[in-house]
């Protein structure tokens, strides 16, 4: 019998993503992802630990050259594997399925439902600005947040992707005003103390929070068009993006107040647009913030799924998480699984001094965990296989070094906050039940291989 040759999906044809990506939508993603509430908290606490106008941005462009290292190794290993499982398929390929079964149970427990729980309480804690909802009310809009969002990346690929493009260049005009209204605000910054009293290496902790989120694009390679040619355009291309956002945004703070405004500051975006629109512009500052939180917590759920997708794949006890929907071309089951849990965290994190912060410290150590196993799986491809890629890190092997190095470090100073005086007590018990639910993960895979 012939076949109708225009058949979309037959009933027993499984369901599987579709290439709907441009290379627009890839870098708006990205841009989405890392930008976040950090870039509205992080400056004060950088321009605390360094001693110069230079040496602070400095820090800024040495964060996107760190970002660009990684983004380089990214772009090698999403051009020999594009995949829409990303570091998940990446790990299962070069360490093996143990190792990627065990970064995929802490994505979804640890990594990225907590990532999606601590933006979502940035938006609430500035939605609560705007009007309150009682004692928790930074908590319920933050599960507000979360399930809308869950909601509609349930119901498809190009509504979700078309919202992230248009908050997208709404919160890039946001930015574009702080920006220009701190550099033409002529307001005379206050004098810098000679030194600036801290670190240069917790100053880069700050910076590379505020950048973290770039590896992302790792789990669009599935589904962006011409993956091969497109993902390097994407992961560079988004990184430089973000670097010149950044340092302009920077510029401004620096232009508005000065360093040394800089440091006595508890929120210097609020400051300068203070120092322009007056108290009203309390009000304007809070939109944009709670833009840039949900323009995050988007993107994190549309790429968070994606692992939770590919594990469902390989292992027969999570079939069901492996199921794409074709209407819409979501995976759904992965979605709802990752926003339930997401909420459990948001309703958890509601009971510490802070939300946000607790749940940086709870995902953190876990985080450049597996950053720095999925760097290393470059070297096992580079070294078994003489397959010339479409893209290869430049200045191999050094790029590739000095980013797991700094991985190391950030993974050594996330577990080091316990100690922290102020951080420790408050949070402590957040880094080891991250750190206790990823090794759990250990177990289940066992468990799950017998069966």
């Amino acid at each position: 019998m012939d076949r109708d040759s225009n058949q979309q999906v037959k009933p027993n044809q499984e369901a599987k993503p579709k290439t709907l990506l441009s290379l627009w939508d890839g870098i708006v993603l990205i841009c989405g992802m890392v930008i976040g509430a950090g870039i509205f908290k992080a400056p004060s606490i950088v321009a605390g630990n360094v001693g110069s106008n230079w040496e602070f941005i400095g820090a800024w462009a040495l964060g996107g050259a760190v970002s660009l290292c990684g983004a380089l190794v990214y772009a090698e290993l999403a051009a020999r594997y594009p995949d829409t499982g990303g570091e998940y398929a990446f790990l299962s390929r070069g360490l093996g399925r143990g190792v990627a079964f065990v970064f995929a149970w802490s994505r979804m427990t640890v990594i990225q439902t907590g990532a999606i729980a601590a933006v979502a309480f940035v938006f609430g804690d500035y939605a609560s600005e705007m009007l309150r909802l009682g004692d928790k009310s930074s908590a319920i809009y933050a599960a507000i947040g979360v399930i809308a969002l869950t909601v509609l990346n349930v119901v498809g690929t190009r509504e979700s992707k078309t919202l992230q493009a248009v908050m997208q260049v709404l919160l890039f005009s946001g930015l574009a005003f702080i920006a220009v209204a701190g550099l033409l605000s002529g307001a005379p910054g206050k004098a810098a103390p000679a030194s600036g009293g801290g670190s240069f290496g917790l100053a880069m902790i700050f910076v590379l929070l505020t950048y973290g989120g770039w590896n992302e694009a790792a789990y669009l390679s599935g589904e962006v068009r011409d993956p091969r040619r497109n993902m390097i355009r994407i992961l560079v291309g988004g990184i430089l993006a973000l670097t010149l956002i950044y340092l302009l945004v920077n510029l401004g703070y620096l232009a508005a107040l000065g360093l040394g405004g800089m440091r006595q500051s508890k929120a210097v975006a609020a400051d300068v647009v203070r120092l322009v629109a007056g108290d009203k512009g309390a009000i304007l500052l809070a939109l944009i913030v709670c833009l840039a939180a949900l323009t995050t917590i988007n993107a994190a759920i549309f790429t968070g799924a994606r692992t939770t997708y590919s594990m469902g794949r390989d292992f027969a006890a999570f079939r069901a998480l492996g199921n794409w929907r074709e209407s819409g071309s979501t995976p759904a089951n992965a979605l709802v699984l990752q926003g339930v849990v997401a909420l459990l965290l948001v309703w958890a994190a509601s009971f510490t001094p802070d939300g946000f912060s607790a749940m940086v410290a709870y995902t953190a150590p876990v985080f450049w965990t597996f950053f720095y196993l999925t760097a290393t799986t470059l070297f096992r491809f580079r070294d078994r296989s003489a397959e010339q890629a479409a893209f290869r890190v430049p200045l191999y092997p050094h790029i590739p070094i000095a980013f797991c190095i700094m991985c190391v470090y950030m993974l050594y100073s996330s577990i080091d906050y316990i100690r922290n005086p102020d951080f420790g007590p408050k949070f402590g018990n957040m880094v080891l039940a991250g750190l206790i639910i990823m090794l759990a993960g250990i177990p289940v895979y066992f468990a799950t291989r017998r069966k």
